[in-house]
């Protein structure tokens, strides 16, 4: 039985959640990221993808994420193809991976950026990175050096992240600079501490 002791770390684009993870994982967390596991398994479906879009989303050996990314935010069909491809994989993959972080019988987190859009791990709890819309918007503009308008569209295929911080069990508050953000993660690493000490 996989996820018995997960719990999900989600956010937004441009909300923190990779440095979040690298800020837990230093505070002696264990975490499985499933945009690694993605990246993986896209590198290994290289002739899929070639079958599928075409030689010009390859790059040598690897798939050319960046190009990839932005012909399927603007084709919802290709979207759903390459998911309905992936996200099984993808799932089997973190199942797995679960299961091995079970047998410790301590919390560890799966960094999940699509958590709550997708509904597709029975976890109970979650942390969500949060960041106001307005400075998500900033960051991510700065970040990828795309235009307001792209970047709204990207941003936009997520759920809004202020619904996201509802439905949280934690919430983890990256609005300011980094010193406080180390102050959030350390604050949420003694929760659950504390709360398995229980």
């Amino acid at each position: 039985m996989a996820y018995k002791y997960a719990i999900a770390l989600t956010g937004g684009i441009a909300t923190g959640k990779s440095t979040v993870a690298s800020l837990l994982a230093l505070n002696g967390m264990r975490v499985i990221d499933a945009d690694t596991i993605s990246h993986e398994i896209l590198d290994d479906s290289l002739e899929w993808v070639r079958e599928t879009f075409g030689d010009e989303y390859i790059n040598g050996t690897k798939v050319d994420r960046s190009k990839l990314g932005s012909y399927i935010f603007s084709h919802p069909v290709a979207k759903k193809t390459l998911e309905a491809y992936l996200h099984p994989k993808i799932q089997a993959e973190i199942e797995k991976r679960s299961e091995k972080q079970d047998k410790f019988k301590f919390p560890y987190l799966i960094d999940i950026p699509l958590f709550f859009e997708n509904s597709n791990y029975d976890i109970k709890e979650s942390v969500v990175v949060y960041t106001p819309a307005d400075i998500q918007l900033e960051r991510f503009m700065k970040r990828n050096g795309y235009s307001k308008e792209e970047s709204l569209q990207r941003i936009g295929s997520q759920m809004p992240i202020d619904e996201k911080r509802q439905k949280a069990t934690w919430i983890i508050d990256n609005s300011k600079n980094l010193k406080h953000l180390q102050n959030e993660v350390e604050e949420f690493v003694d929760k659950i501490k504390r709360i398995y000490k229980k």
